[in-house]
């Protein structure tokens, strides 16, 4: 009987860049030189990871992601990918579980600061 628990995330001291895989057969690979920030929120079976880059926004959602908020924070932090309903019930207590991976591109006009009175006061 196979006793390791299913995998939905990586981490690799050399890692470069983020695997980001939000369903089968779609991944993007994100650099981590292009990497702004994280943002961990929740408790419980419901937290949400935010990783934003410059160019893409990631959303994971899951349970004891603190693990894998840490490996972002060393930059190790290689692949990311939910789990299948099926697997995701087998994870012990305290390990990760990714159940969702959302990715949004960054709308361009976003960043730029909107002007609201050019003319001046």
């Amino acid at each position: 009987m196979n006793t390791k628990s299913p995998d939905c995330w990586a981490s690799d001291p050399q890692a470069r860049a983020i695997r980001v895989e939000p369903t089968p057969g779609h991944s993007i690979i994100l650099p981590y030189p292009h990497f702004v920030y994280a943002e961990l929120t929740g408790d419980g079976p419901d937290q949400t990871l935010r990783l934003v880059f410059a160019t893409h926004e990631v959303v994971v959602r899951g349970r004891a992601l603190r693990r894998v908020e840490a490996a972002v924070h060393r930059l190790e932090l290689s692949w990311v990918a939910p789990l299948p309903d099926r697997v995701r019930t087998i994870v012990p207590d305290g390990q990760p579980s990714i159940r969702q991976v959302n990715i949004i591109a960054v709308n361009e006009s976003e960043l730029e600061s909107p002007s609201t009175n050019e003319a001046g006061d």
